[in-house]
């Protein structure tokens, strides 16, 4: 009975992974905010630009760069890209178990992260250039894209890839897929922060909100939040705002396109792993299909194909990435083959 009394009186064990996951926001918060408020100085060196040549061209970089402004970007990305690696590999062969509070190695992630967005800010305000210099742009968005469909190829066990039904992708592969997905997961992040300069556009702004999420996503692994379902979702789904808002900025007027493209998968595929009733996912199917026919009423019937793009993209690259995993896990079983011959 004593022992008994004893249980029922324990307190729960306190959820630092949730305060780190509160606190990391806010922190995100506050940083975007100070990359706003520091606009006034970036702006005499956008004056000298060049003009923008086309959607392959990535106008915030300077006319003239010099072996400074690019070395302090290389530099810093390499730095930053190194550490975190070695810290995802120290928690996969040394600490490997989830906990509801925070390893070691996650306080050494976030405080890394944070002093790298830190360095960054004040490098754009030293030397501006960003990696954008150097390489493609279509480097940068690729790298986000690839994160995404890696994302439903993990989640295909739990929640399916087409209205709750799984996709015929092989168990080998996505457990491959889960237990490597962090070291492309932080390039992918971290190269796309230190591709742009810490610019204030509204694009720019949420840009950098959204990877200071992912990164936190990222320092947080071997956490019971960093596999929540909801917090995870919050991740996919940070991908429609910044997409349509960026798109709202531009003259192209294909904002629906990325609106009611990532919505789209989140109504074939993500929506399916909350637990939701079947007239819930209903009712919300209802409501995206009656904003999309307000909006194509006015816009045109013909440009409807436009909603479909991105989920089309998306799930063929489901199954070439697939594809590339079973070959590198085929090539990987011919090495050890060989090795043991």
């Amino acid at each position: 009975m004593q022992q008994a009394a004893r249980d029922v009186t324990r307190p729960k064990p306190e959820r630092k992974d949730i305060q780190a996951l509160w606190g990391g926001i806010l922190f995100s918060a506050l940083f975007t905010l100070l990359v706003w408020v520091l606009d006034f100085r970036l702006e005499p060196l956008r004056q000298t630009f060049l003009p923008d040549q086309g959607a392959s061209w990535y106008f915030w970089k300077l006319p003239n760069p010099t072996f400074w402004t690019q070395f302090s970007a290389w530099f810093l990305y390499l730095a930053h890209q190194i550490l975190i690696w070695g810290l995802i590999y120290y928690a996969q062969t040394r600490v490997k178990k989830y906990t509801a509070g925070l390893h070691p190695v996650n306080v050494w992630a976030l405080g890394v992260n944070a002093v790298f967005v830190l360095l960054h800010l004040l490098q754009t305000h030293l030397f501006y250039d960003g990696l954008a210099q150097d390489v493609s742009i279509y480097s940068s968005q690729g790298s986000v894209i690839v994160l995404l469909v890696l994302v439903l190829i993990m989640e295909n066990k739990r929640r399916g890839m087409f209205f709750g039904k799984k996709a015929p992708i092989k168990a080998t592969i996505v457990d491959a897929v889960r237990k490597y997905h962090g070291y492309f997961f932080s390039w992918a992040v971290v190269y796309t922060f230190w591709y742009h300069p810490m610019e204030t556009t509204s694009g720019h702004l949420l840009g950098t909100f959204y990877t200071l999420m992912l990164m936190l996503q990222g320092s947080l692994f071997l956490t019971r939040i960093h596999v929540n379902r909801y917090w995870t979702l919050v991740q996919e789904l940070l991908v429609v705002i910044h997409g349509s808002i960026v798109a709202l900025s531009n003259t192209n007027g294909l904002w629906p396109m990325f609106a009611f493209g990532f919505l789209g998968i989140f109504i074939v595929t993500q929506m399916h792993g909350l637990g939701w009733s079947r007239l819930t996912r209903w009712i919300i199917t209802a409501l995206f299909s009656g904003w999309v026919i307000y909006v194509y009423s006015g816009r045109g019937w013909d440009k409807l194909n436009e909603i479909v793009r991105i989920p089309v993209i998306d799930y063929v690259l489901v199954f070439v990435l697939a594809g590339l995993v079973w070959l590198l896990i085929w090539i990987g079983k011919g090495i050890r083959r060989f090795q043991r011959s």
